[in-house]
């Protein structure tokens, strides 16, 4: 199809793609969870330790980006939650640079997946990540999520592309197949990422309702552009 990798490995399957011609092209680095992430000064430690544990292992099996997230609010406010997570990451870059790995924050929609998540607008992980201003801690831009919380995907993603060193796709709504049957015109968004600097991965993240091969060779025939 020519796929070159598969995303969210965990550690101990860093190596496996590797067999197949193909590479991780982002892996858990247990640098937090959905409902545990940045925004809260109580889990840096953690989130510290997972890295320095796990990068060295990404590096070696040549993994160039990790995955991160915000965490939720709750009852935390989004201005306090950004303070921590700048602080947060701010902690992590020196970690973070020394690897030569890419640590990224996922955006989120707390709309219909994950109620109180933190980083749910792209201004939001913009505004962190131009602070902590780092070319190895950017934003993982999941198109699925972005276009239930705000659209305007194609603007958004060409005046924030700088803050933006991933993405993932998934069908709207539902996250299944990439095809008419749902809002987002995938060609149209490949081709605006495609006229940016952009030197990464755009990986598919969906739940096929049909055969999975089938529906992914779709994917990537439309995404091809």
């Amino acid at each position: 199809m020519g796929l070159v990798g598969i995303d969210l490995l965990q550690p101990d399957e860093y190596e496996i793609p590797r067999r197949y011609g193909l590479v991780c092209t982002m892996g858990y680095a247990e640098a937090g969870e959905i409902s545990r992430g940045l925004n809260r000064l109580e889990n840096h430690a953690s989130i510290e330790a997972g890295l320095r544990k796990n990068l060295p292992l990404a590096r070696r099996a040549g993994v160039k980006r990790v995955i991160t997230f915000s965490g939720l609010r709750d009852g935390l406010s989004d201005d306090e939650g950004m303070r921590n997570t700048i602080t947060g990451l701010k902690r992590m870059k020196p970690i973070v640079e020394d690897s030569g790995v890419m640590l990224c924050m996922e955006l989120l929609n707390s709309k219909v997946n994950h109620p109180g998540y933190m980083a749910d607008h792209t201004a939001w992980g913009v505004e962190v990540i131009q602070e902590v201003d780092s070319p190895f801690i950017r934003l993982l831009y999941d198109v699925y999520h972005m276009q239930i919380m705000e659209g305007d995907l194609i603007t958004t993603i060409q005046q924030n592309i700088a803050s933006i060193g991933h993405f993932h796709t998934g069908g709207v709504p539902g996250r299944h197949e990439l095809n008419n049957q749902q809002e987002v015109q995938w060609d149209g968004v490949m081709r605006a990422i495609a006229a940016t600097s952009f030197e990464g991965v755009v990986a598919h993240e969906f739940l096929p309702l049909g055969d999975p091969l089938t529906s992914l060779r779709q994917a990537v025939t439309l995404c091809a552009v």
